[in-house]
């Protein structure tokens, strides 16, 4: 497996927790930036991971910003990216077993790095449930296909 990484400022302070945990499990990861404190712009980011996992680069991507919010919008603009905001343990095991979220945002501002690598390993240890969620998120494939022309 390999997970794409990208963060703004807002979000930098917890890559290093995702980092740590994703090479305690032997998972390889590309981390595409941001690499300091320095204002940038979160959409440039959330493009840069949507489009690895969009395109077989890697497998699911992880991206950071102050809520998680604006980098999470800003990757669902990529067309096969289910990107959901995590903020618990269970929003990451849900994000999973029910939305097959291939990637998943945090944020710095809300999240501690202990709890951001537990949100990890949770999304990264539930599978996708299918059945009737398998139904839903085939919907969200049809409204991809209607307007992702």
């Amino acid at each position: 497996m390999r997970i794409a990484i990208g963060c703004d400022h807002g979000g930098i302070n917890l890559k290093p927790a995702i980092i740590k945990a994703l090479n305690a499990r032997g998972i390889e990861h590309v981390d595409f930036g941001a690499y300091d404190t320095s204002s940038v712009d979160y959409p440039d980011y959330a493009l840069k991971v949507a489009e690895a996992v969009s395109n077989g680069e890697c497998d699911k991507g992880v991206i950071l910003c102050g809520t998680g919010i604006g980098i999470a919008i800003s990757a669902n603009k990529v067309k096969g990216i289910r990107a959901a905001v995590c903020h618990d343990v269970f929003t990451g095991q849900m994000s999973a077993e029910h939305n097959d979220a291939n990637v998943i945002a945090m944020g710095g501002r809300i999240v501690t790095p202990e709890l951001a690598a537990d949100i990890l390993n949770a999304w990264l240890d539930t599978p996708f449930g299918g059945g009737r969620h398998e139904r839903r998120v085939d919907k969200i494939k049809e409204i991809e296909d209607k307007y992702f022309k």
